[in-house]
């Protein structure tokens, strides 16, 4: 094991609640895991960030009744298979690990169990939660866990460059020894030394989240870049619904990199959305007014605020919702600190990119179209959300399809023996193409605010086909200006994800510019 090469049996790039499960499963199944993350910690994507809660099942519930909920809001667009999986499969994973092993402190009813609340698009209250802080409290149970395993090595801020694939690297005389493209591992900076590591393995599972703070108003963490999905093109993994980027329709109305969501269990709870004037308006949307899919509700605000000539909408909690301050401590907090007391007085907000429906093209086993790379998680398609997501199926399709992963792995269906010395041993090391130190901040601040504004305003909420191929060109030359800028130029972390950011940004806009169909979040004004 040299300094600029290790191995493992299993990298995963990730460590959110489906690389986190992955890795756990894998290690008590008996295998060597190594796990990178970007961030100086374990916890700085987007599950910790989860506010609402966990899809689970309510009493009277039934899997048909939750996979007809799934298919709506995903207007029917969905993967049936991964709908059934999740629905039949998904709630038992989840009373596995969370209730039974790590013992997740969801809210109960004293005397009566859990306490389950409903969502937008459900038909039922069965919505497990820890009040308003549901992915905090399971990501530090199973960080708890992981840290706990010796079989599983951490990997801190680690930034994953590339994918290594056989295809890319093999010689003319080895492809006899490649007749399947196969994932052998990745190159990933080391950001205290600017080292690039190559990290063999036999299997390799991206895990890297979503892609939201591509748009100017996001409530994605600062690693959501899309990292994962600009890693697996490159790779040649095909990628599949990219259009599909749901937009949360309430955000709180602040200034900051990242907009503090606020959850739709408050509406869930009887908040209701009103205008400038304090008048109820989603009864002129949608007969479910303010419990309609994400879609709807997020439109319907854009069209008010256009209706009013505001730039934010407000949502009433306190009036509908006693103890608001009890039952959603985190959001009453993050309102205090913003001199808004959510008891007494009208929420702002206003609609931001949320989540990804999208991307990796994944099936029940979490396999890609690339041999031995995996991936779950919000970069991951597996068909479930369809064109639109159900709110809270998020976190339990990253857990179901981590562990589910880890089982495949781990399987005689899985991978049958290690990749060959002779493939391994095909992998050059990093190559330094470039050590002039001509990074500027204030270029790449700037380079970041155009990926930023050119995706929020033409491939945003309401996109047009004028829209989309503006996008489209300002995308594709910023990634030529980029590449031809910084070819000569020393890697580092901000630069790679520049690089993920703008290539994410490009295949999106291009995936969205294709599909002239109007249908869930991906909505054409033009058709």
């Amino acid at each position: 094991m040299s300094k600029t090469s290790l191995e493992t049996q299993v990298l995963i790039i990730g460590s959110g609640i489906a690389g986190c499960a992955a890795a756990l499963t894998l290690a008590r199944n008996g295998r060597e895991v190594l796990l990178v993350t970007a961030g100086s910690s374990l916890d700085e994507g987007n599950t910790a960030l989860a506010q609402g809660g966990i899809s689970f099942k309510a009493p009277d519930d039934d899997p048909k009744i939750m996979e007809k909920d799934i298919l709506t809001a995903g207007w029917k667009h969905n993967y049936l298979q991964a709908v059934r999986f999740l629905c039949h499969k998904g709630p038992e994973v989840l009373q596995k690990i969370l209730i039974d092993d790590l013992e997740v402190p969801f809210t109960r009813i004293p005397g009566k169990g859990f306490h389950l609340t409903r969502e937008g698009g459900h038909s039922l209250p069965r919505i497990l939660h820890c009040a308003d802080y549901t992915g905090r409290a399971i990501m530090d149970a199973l960080l708890q866990a992981v840290r706990r395993e010796q079989n599983i090595n951490l990997l801190l801020a680690h930034t994953a460059i590339d994918l290594l694939t056989t295809h890319h690297h093999c010689t003319r005389q080895d492809i006899r020894y490649h007749l399947n493209n196969r994932c052998v591992g990745a190159y990933v900076l080391e950001q205290s030394t600017g080292n690039v590591l190559k990290i063999l393995a036999d299997c390799t599972i991206v895990a890297t989240g979503g892609m939201g703070q591509i748009f100017l108003n996001s409530t994605n963490s600062a690693s959501s870049l899309g990292s994962g999905l600009a890693m697996a093109h490159r790779a040649g993994a095909r990628l599949m619904n990219l259009e599909f980027i749901q937009f949360h329709p309430t955000a709180l109305h602040h200034r900051g990199p990242r907009k503090f969501l606020i959850s739709e269990a408050l509406r869930g709870e009887g908040a209701l959305l009103v205008n400038s004037r304090g008048e109820p308006f989603m009864h002129r949307y949608d007969p479910r007014k303010d419990l309609a899919p994400r879609d709807i509700v997020t439109r319907a605000i854009v069209e008010e605020m256009i209706r009013a000539r505001d730039d934010l909408v407000y949502l009433d909690a306190g009036t509908h919702i006693h103890d608001a301050d009890k039952r959603f401590p985190t959001i009453y907090k993050k309102c205090l600190e913003h001199g808004i007391d959510m008891r007494s007085q009208l929420i702002p907000v206003v609609p931001a990119a949320h989540y990804f429906c999208g991307g990796i093209l994944v099936d029940t086993n979490g396999r890609t179209t690339i041999e031995r790379l995996y991936a779950a998680g919000e970069c991951a398609c597996t068909g479930l959300h369809g064109a639109n997501r159900l709110a809270s199926t998020s976190l339990l399709e990253g857990l179901l399809w981590g562990h589910t992963i880890a089982e495949h792995i781990s399987s005689k269906q899985g991978p049958k023996s290690p990749l060959s010395k002779r493939i391994k041993s095909s992998i050059p090391d990093w190559r330094f193409l470039g050590n002039k130190k001509n990074e500027d901040p204030v270029l790449i601040a700037q380079d970041w605010a155009t990926i930023k504004h050119t995706m929020w305003n033409y491939v945003g909420i309401n996109r047009t086909s004028a829209r989309l191929h503006r996008g489209f060109e300002d995308m594709r030359n910023l990634n030529k200006r980029l590449h031809d800028f910084y070819k000569e130029t020393a890697i580092s972390r901000s630069l790679v994800n520049l690089f993920h950011g703008c290539h994410t940004a490009y295949i999106i806009t291009t995936a969205a510019m294709r599909n002239k169909k109007s249908i869930g979040c991906h909505f054409r004004e033009d058709k």
